[in-house]
């Protein structure tokens, strides 16, 4: 079967919430983020966006650009609520859908042409989001994901682009080499500076000279650079939550050694968060007495994948859960409500400080192992369970009951 696949995208998704919440943000220049010089953009507007403002770029950086932007912090609860109300709408009319990220869908209508038209419904749903929601979005609609996701940012704002089927391989060679989905400013410096800025020069390299420049991903970039893609939507239900629990060998009642433990699997599950571009947005923690008896509390949390945000509420879950001063035989934590979320580990706290250090951190991790870094308090748990890709469709428990 001919697969027809859309992204649809949320336009500037913080800053349009926004607006609805104060239209007298419409047409000016706004930035979402930590208002302080060592603050990052999470967002801004397209007004913001004419002055050479983008995401994950330092506020300092963007006040001197932009000075009459209206810098707001960010209301995480907002946004969460907004998402949810796109996703059970999206989930109302289409059979398929994967949630990319917080405000990116896309949409697998394969087999619809023959009996509705795939432009049609895309269109539709798009209209349907607006109206009901308010949010302005684009779509892109073509063979896959990757040409659809180009097509999309060729669309933005508020508008929609289809790729006709055969022509996606000259639709990408014009483009600067930065359109193609996964390549970076590492990558894009790399190839630059072999004369590679447009899309049809990296279409024209062999694709075994892809391989020795960027390993791997060389091959990967190299098809999607020639409008191959053949990466599936994975439907969302399908990745919902990662978590790990730990059986103890013999109940137990310390306190310090709870804790210790609850610490080490946070941060174990958080870094494979980031490792996998992925944010949560609700934390459960578990416990189970030496009775049996099994007690699980959860909180909704704006998303994130940083330790420092998440660590506390992992604790505060764990101090209204224990209040038997029973022996423990089982804890858990889980991270559920995953979505994907680049650089944006936490869109109003971090600071370029902060996300620089989780990036060394998360290197050395990447490079000597997983505990190769760590907080002090979890230093006495034994190895934390792992995947390689937690991320791949399912819904991973990381070595569950294990005994220590």
């Amino acid at each position: 079967m001919e697969r027809t696949i859309v992204h649809l995208d949320l336009d500037s998704f913080f800053v349009s919430c926004e607006r609805l919440r104060e239209p007298k943000l419409v047409g000016r220049p706004v930035l979402i983020g930590a208002d302080s010089d060592r603050g990052v953009v999470a967002s801004c507007s397209y007004e913001a966006r004419a002055f050479g403002v983008r995401s994950a770029m330092p506020m300092r950086t963007a006040r001197q650009l932009c000075p009459d932007a209206i810098i707001l912090r960010g209301d995480s609860g907002l946004y969460m609520r907004k998402s949810d109300e796109v996703t059970e709408l999206i989930r109302e009319q289409v059979p398929l859908f994967e949630k990319s990220s917080v405000d990116e869908f896309y949409v697998d209508l394969s087999g619809t042409e023959k009996f509705f038209g795939a432009w049609k419904l895309a269109t539709e749903l798009r209209q349907r989001i607006t109206k009901t929601t308010g949010l302005p979005n684009s779509f892109g609609l073509s063979i896959n994901k990757t040409v659809s996701k180009v097509a999309t940012n060729d669309a933005k704002p508020n508008n929609c682009r289809q790729v006709e089927r055969g022509t996606e391989k000259p639709y990408l060679a014009p483009k600067p080499i930065e359109a193609i989905p996964g390549v970076g400013e590492k990558t894009a410096h790399l190839l630059r500076s072999m004369g590679v800025a447009r899309v049809q020069t990296m279409q024209e390299l062999p694709i075994e000279l892809m391989q020795r420049l960027l390993g791997e991903h060389g091959p990967v970039l190299w098809r999607k650079a020639n409008g191959i893609d053949d990466s599936p939507v994975v439907s969302w239900h399908e990745r919902k939550s990662i978590s790990t629990e730990r059986t103890f060998e013999r109940d137990t009642i310390d306190v310090v050694k709870l804790k210790g433990m609850l610490t080490a699997m946070a941060e174990s599950l958080a870094f494979q968060l980031r490792k996998g571009a992925k944010l949560t947005s609700c934390v459960a923690v578990k416990i189970r007495y030496a009775d049996f008896n099994t007690h699980l509390k959860q909180q909704r949390i704006g998303y994130t994948a940083c330790d420092h945000l998440i660590l506390p509420v992992v604790h505060e879950l764990f101090r209204t859960l224990y209040d038997r001063r029973q022996r423990i035989r089982l804890i858990g934590v889980r991270f559920s409500h995953l979505v994907g979320g680049g650089h944006q580990m936490d869109a109003f706290t971090d600071t370029a400080e902060a996300m620089a250090l989780y990036q060394a951190m998360d290197r050395i991790r990447k490079r000597f192992g997983d505990r190769t870094v760590m907080r002090a308090a979890g230093m006495d748990a034994k190895s934390i369970g792992r995947m390689d890709n937690p991320f791949d469709g399912q819904a991973p428990v990381l070595l569950a009951n294990r005994r220590t």
